[in-house]
C-alpha cells in the first residue's frame, strides 16, 4: 500500500535535504544517491576551472581592453592549500596594473571577476552581473577603469587591483564555496576605498547569485544600492548597512540573500 508522505510539500519550498524518508534506520537509496551526486558536483566545483577565452572574448563585447590576470598562486593545489597566495597578483599582473593605472576625478568603479572556489559560477553567472552593472555605471556616470579577469584569485585580489588602477570602489564577482544544493553560486564582495591590507569587516556581500537563488537583475540593483550608499558615506563593511526598502524585494521565499559583511570564500 502507497501512503502519501505529509512532509512532501516542504520540498517544494526549499533545495535543503528535508523530508528524505528513511528505509528502517538508513535513506533511502534514492536519496543516498542524490546526496552523492551533489557531493561529487561540489567537490568537481571546487577544482573547475574558467572559461578564460570565452570570459574574454564576451568581457570585450561589454567594455574594451580588458585585462586578464593571475594570481600568485601558480595552480589549483597551491590555491587551495595556500589561501595567502591567492590574494596578491603575480609579478606579471602587477606590473599590468601599473601600466594601466590613471587618475580620476569623478567616482571610479572596479570590476573584477575571479574564480574563487567554484569557477563554474563565475562561468555561468558573472557576465550578465556583470553587464547590468556596466550599464547602471554608464548610466549614473561612473567612471569604469579596465574590467578585470583572475584565475587562481581569492576576494582581496580586487583590493590590490582596485587601489592599483585608483578606483574608489570595486566589486569582486567570484564563486562561492559550494554547497550540497548550490555548487554555482556567486557572490559579489564590494569596498568602499579598497587598498592591499584590508580585512572581511571592509567589505559588504551580496551572495547566492543564480537563478535558483538571488536573479540577476535584482541583484543589479542591490549591488547599485550598496554602492551609490558607499559613495556618499564613503564608508563600507560594518559600517554600512543595507537599508534597501523590502517593498523593492522580487518574490524569492525560498532563495537566499546577505548583503552584510560575510563568511567569505578566503
Amino acid at each position: 500500500m502507497i501512503h502519501n508522505d505529509p512532509w512532501a510539500f516542504l520540498r517544494t519550498h526549499t533545495a535543503a535535504r528535508i523530508a528524505q524518508g528513511r528505509t528502517g534506520h538508513s535513506l533511502p537509496t534514492r536519496a543516498l544517491l542524490n546526496f552523492q551526486l551533489d557531493h561529487a558536483c561540489a567537490r568537481d566545483a571546487v577544482y573547475s576551472q574558467l572559461d578564460t577565452e570565452t570570459l574574454c572574448n564576451q568581457l570585450d563585447q561589454v567594455q574594451a581592453g580588458a585585462l586578464r590576470l593571475h594570481s600568485q598562486a601558480a595552480d589549483r593545489r597551491q590555491f587551495l592549500q595556500r589561501p595567502d597566495l591567492g590574494r596578491r597578483l603575480d609579478v606579471r599582473s602587477a606590473e599590468l596594473i601599473r601600466a594601466s593605472a590613471g587618475q580620476h576625478s569623478d567616482v571610479s568603479l572596479s570590476l573584477v571577476l575571479a574564480d574563487g572556489l567554484s569557477a563554474t559560477a563565475v562561468n555561468r553567472h558573472a557576465l550578465p552581473v556583470l553587464a547590468g552593472l556596466v550599464a547602471e555605471s554608464q548610466r549614473v556616470g561612473w567612471r569604469l577603469v579596465p574590467l578585470c579577469l583572475v584565475e587562481q584569485g581569492r576576494v582581496a585580489i580586487g583590493d590590490e587591483i582596485a587601489h592599483g588602477l585608483g578606483a574608489d570602489l570595486v566589486v569582486v564577482l567570484i564563486g562561492e564555496r559550494p554547497g550540497l544544493s548550490s555548487p554555482d553560486s556567486l557572490g559579489a564582495y564590494l569596498t568602499y576605498r579598497p587598498r592591499p591590507g584590508l580585512t572581511d569587516e571592509s567589505r559588504n556581500c551580496v551572495s547566492n547569485i543564480r537563478p535558483e537563488g538571488l536573479p540577476y537583475d535584482f541583484a543589479v540593483r542591490k549591488l547599485m544600492y550598496l554602492l551609490t550608499e558607499m559613495s556618499i558615506r564613503r564608508l563600507s563593511g560594518v559600517d554600512l548597512k543595507d537599508e534597501m526598502p523590502m517593498h523593492t524585494l522580487p518574490d524569492i521565499s525560498s532563495r537566499a540573500v546577505s548583503a552584510q559583511t560575510p563568511e567569505t570564500p578566503d
